[in-house]
């Protein structure tokens, strides 16, 4: 079969595209290296949809935010994904930071940002987040700021994508590309697809994507963030904390999650390895330090998960999104921060060039934008839980005691659109294992479901994919196994 788009990389950028172009009569299909979506940038994410008025005007990302921001209100009616406008400060600490700010909300407010308010009144700022520190001098809102799960919208996408069409293919690592007579050839580890446009939306290896086809025009530096995850409850915040930003970064941030959480985090450092995800004493007291200086009741006791993310910086520093000069080859790559925000405005984009292309864009008489929201237990009332325990045991079976996650929901999280293969897709799409105890209790229970429901063995479970086995096989047998062979020495 020859698609019609190929597109390679199934983070939320990746995914985002797909969703955008299932309206359409065409053939689509994407391609994903690792077993589950959203295992790259968008699973280590800090979940921040921003305002949009941080980066500057002379790069494409500064409008492809703002629009972007804009158009997370009708794709969360649509897709039910969590999602959650709470507001950001930037926070001053010193005098001299007020006019940074100010100039902030002076241009932010030119290009469309809504509601920009500069706040000097330090009553009325700590009445608004009682957390922060009282060393604050003013600070930038930005009611339009909010809060998503990247993950959770990801696999929303890649399902509602799914619904309309798309085919998408994981553990399917792209190793080769050839362009001949206008038909893509891309040979992975395990198959060969062919398509007639192709996307690179691949993250952290775009650059070498883009190599393959002869073009060298740009450079991905993985840039290290730590962070700091906090048991849910142990501190409440009203608003995202960012500090005043340096030219690297926007900084180390104090953030509330969706899911009753605080995170601080991340931090900066370019690194080489692009496998690189370990954290450092040094980098996590970095961390620490740095959100201590925006609330400085963190509760460092109550830490129940440190990790890290890598992003794909590119040596432009902006977005790359190209129609290249191999026809029908474009290039999204170096979705650095605010890609997460931008990613709708960054589909709409590529929606233009296919159009300039010549491809057919007519919309499907039967297509459908919606996507039913997931059922989860916490969100049902006594009532709701009594009826369906009635006609299903499964919603009575509690899996994940942390996060109370009943049997019923990793069923449905692996019989899903795009559905999780491994326990971190599991993990990822309905949280057993983001608790207190990250999943010592849960996990075994985890890996007898995807066994029986994937049918495959226990050896076969993996953590997130290849080379992640969680059991080697039953202990017994591995003693027999090794006496077995000694007695075959003796």
């Amino acid at each position: 079969m020859i698609y019609d788009v190929i597109i390679i990389g199934g983070g939320v950028t990746g995914c985002c595209i797909a969703r955008t172009l299932s309206k359409y009569d065409i053939s689509v299909a994407l391609l994903e290296k690792e077993a589950e979506i959203a295992s790259g940038t968008t699973k280590a994410n800090s979940g921040v949809v921003h305002a949009g008025y941080a980066a500057d005007r002379k790069y494409i990302k500064r409008n492809l935010c703002i629009r972007g921001n804009q158009l997370y209100t009708k794709a969360y009616k649509e897709l039910n994904f969590p999602f959650k406008r709470i507001g950001s400060f930037v926070v001053a600490l010193e005098d001299e930071q007020i006019e940074h700010l100010d100039e902030y909300k002076r241009l932010g407010t030119q290009d469309g940002v809504p509601g920009l308010e500069l706040i000097l009144d330090k009553e009325k700022i700590l009445k608004m987040e009682p957390n922060l520190t009282p060393e604050v001098k003013g600070v930038l809102h930005a009611p339009s700021a909010g809060l998503v799960s990247p993950y959770e919208l990801a696999f929303a996408l890649a399902d509602n994508a799914a619904m309309n069409g798309v085919k998408f293919f994981r553990n399917q690592e792209v190793i080769k590309i050839r362009h001949e007579d206008y038909i893509f050839n891309v040979k992975t580890r395990r198959d060969e697809f062919k398509g007639n446009h192709l996307i690179n939306a691949a993250g952290l290896h775009a650059s070498n994507i883009s190599k393959m086809l002869g073009l060298d025009y740009f450079d991905i530096i993985p840039r290290k963030g730590e962070y700091i995850l906090f048991d849910r409850n142990q501190i409440q915040l009203r608003k995202i904390l960012f500090p005043s930003p340096t030219k690297v970064s926007k900084g180390i941030l104090v953030c509330p999650t969706l899911h009753g959480n605080v995170f601080v985090g991340p931090n900066a450092q370019n690194i080489v390895d692009l496998e690189d995800l370990s954290t450092t004493t040094a980098g996590l007291k970095e961390v620490l330090e740095g959100g201590q200086k925006l609330v400085p009741n963190l509760p460092i006791r109550s830490s129940i998960r440190n990790f890290a993310g890598l992003r794909a910086v590119p040596d432009s520093m902006d977005f790359i999104i190209d129609n290249t000069d191999v026809y029908g080859f474009i290039n999204v790559a170096g979705i650095l921060s605010p890609g997460l925000t931008s990613c709708f405005s960054i589909a709409e984009r590529v929606e233009e060039f296919l159009e300039l292309l010549g491809l057919n864009m007519k919309v499907k008489e039967d297509y459908n934008p919606n996507r039913p929201k997931p059922e989860h237990f916490t969100n049902l009332s006594r009532e709701e839980i009594d009826k369906k325990v009635m006609k299903n045991p499964a919603w009575g079976r509690i899996i994940c005691r942390c996060e109370t996650v009943a049997e019923q929901e990793i069923i449905d999280a692996i019989h899903a659109p795009v559905g999780a293969r491994t326990v971190d897709g599991v993990k990822f799409r309905c949280r057993p294992g983001m608790g207190r105890c990250q999943g010592g209790f849960c996990r075994p229970r985890v890996m007898e479901i995807l066994s029986r429901e994937l049918d495959i063995s226990y050896e076969e479970v993996t953590k997130r994919g290849e080379d992640t086995n969680i059991v080697l096989g039953k202990t017994k047998d591995r003693i027999l196994s090794l006496i077995q062979k000694e007695d075959n020495k003796s």
